[in-house]
């Protein structure tokens, strides 16, 4: 995650063309990211020819295996991989490679079966979250790198998957030795790698909830734990996950529960914290990322911020084209006149961007993947940096943020091993544990 993957990627294909091997690399990555790929072979290795293979005017016809052999390399996105398939089977790649390559984590979905098809002198996964919800995520990607190496998905369910997330350390260290002989894992704790990344801060953020966010959240959660009793299976699962949903809504705002587009100043404690914070970032000439994993919040946090401070905010989410999500980063990215607040929705933004003209990001809901986290943190934290990060993670107390961190603190220790860790251990909760969960604490709204 800001180590140089595209870089290193690059260099191996042009220490290839040098060597005399013609075939072309296809590189499938989120469209979010097409550009910077493009962008990153002009200045990193200007003399590999580089065709896009996206847009409406891109090339379908029987003719594309002539046209890609006059180029190095070909980009695409994940769901053309799928789309387009027919047509990319025809080439003989030199290398498949695929760029935040959690995106085959769900080995069924069209896009992983399309990579795995895909005929390639070798191929290589370039994430910086191998394993963004699951230990199972680990076994598509492996499948699509070395098949057959983890054995078939049952296999990997009955020897790994099950023990693993069992707290089984003995097959956490098993699959470790397995995947490790494939794996380049560079972090930027390790000085030998990179001596001039400036230092992360992270810290976390604790906010009381207003009256009225207070008593939202005391009906919704009694609402919940009498609504999963008797209940089990797929159906008790997703009331445990929109309960969770609800209540993470009511800590950010009570307009983002209730969708009714009512007024946001002095009804949430968070953003008042989050206002507060952002003005002395803004006093002191520095430039802030604002992480939320809701498109809904991000639209408020957008309008409000604007309007708090009297300046454009953008705001990067799943629906904006990837013309405007370039001019969205070039703007921030302006060392003079750019932009000093970016909200991002967490999906749309945490992964593929650089935008180190940040110093300090701001996660004002929780994913609660310490993964997923960390890879839009380092939309800032990453090489290119020149100044210090701070990361605020902001938590409401008393309430399930709360709690739920300081359980993802007691599992840390789990989940670094495994690389990472997911969202779906809190459906397996018990009862009387939920119950602990959505209960408000005294302390909540700090009277």
């Amino acid at each position: 995650m800001g180590l140089g993957k595209t870089v290193q990627a690059l260099a191996l294909i042009l220490a290839d063309r040098e060597a005399g091997v013609r075939r072309p690399v296809l590189i499938a990555c989120p469209v979010s990211v097409v550009s910077n790929w493009k962008k990153e072979a002009e200045r990193f290795t200007p003399g590999l020819p580089v065709l896009v293979h996206h847009g409406v005017d891109r090339s379908k016809s029987s003719d594309f295996a002539r046209l890609v052999a006059d180029h190095a390399v070909v980009i695409t996105s994940y769901a053309l991989l799928g789309r387009d398939f027919e047509t990319l089977r025809e080439v003989r790649w030199g290398g498949v490679i695929l760029d935040e390559a959690q995106n085959v984590k769900n080995p069924r979905t069209m896009q992983s079966r399309a990579a795995r098809a895909l005929q390639a002198d070798y191929r290589i996964a370039l994430t910086g979250t191998p394993v963004e919800n699951h230990v199972g995520d680990l076994w598509s990607i492996m499948e699509f790198l070395n098949p057959a190496l983890l054995g078939t998905e049952a296999d990997f369910k009955k020897n790994f998957f099950t023990p693993i997330e069992s707290g089984d350390k003995e097959a956490a260290e098993r699959l470790s030795r397995l995947t490790r002989p494939f794996v380049l894992r560079r972090l930027k704790s390790d000085k030998t790698i990179i001596r001039d990344l400036p230092d992360k801060l992270e810290m976390k953020v604790f906010c009381n909830l207003t009256r009225e966010q207070a008593s939202l959240y005391a009906a919704v959660g009694r609402e919940a734990e009498s609504s999963i009793e008797g209940v089990d299976g797929i159906k008790r699962r997703g009331l445990i996950i929109a309960a969770l949903t609800r209540l993470k809504q009511i800590c950010n705002h009570p307009a983002h529960f209730l969708g009714d587009d009512s007024v946001l100043e002095g009804r949430s404690g968070k953003l008042a914290r989050l206002g507060e914070m952002l003005e002395e970032v803004l006093e002191s000439g520095e430039r802030a990322l604002v992480f939320t994993q809701y498109a809904e919040m991000g639209k408020l946090l957008q309008s409000h911020l604007a309007s708090v401070f009297g300046q454009e905010v953008l705001f990067l989410h799943g629906g904006v084209p990837r013309a405007q999500r370039d001019e969205m980063v070039a703007k921030f990215q302006d060392p003079g006149s750019g932009p000093s607040i970016f909200v991002l929705s967490l999906k749309a933004g945490g992964s593929g961007l650089n935008l180190t003209r940040a110093t300090h990001v701001f996660h004002y809901d929780r994913w609660w993947n310490p993964a997923v986290e960390n890879q839009a943190t380092d939309r800032a934290h990453r090489i290119g940096q020149t100044s210090r990060v701070q990361v605020h993670k902001f938590v409401c107390a008393g309430t399930l943020e709360e709690k739920i961190d300081a359980m993802l603190e007691r599992k840390k220790g789990v989940a670094e091993r495994i690389v990472g860790a997911g969202e779906g251990w809190l459906t397996e909760l018990s009862n009387a544990e939920l119950r602990e969960v959505f209960a408000l604490s005294a302390e909540a709204t700090g009277d």
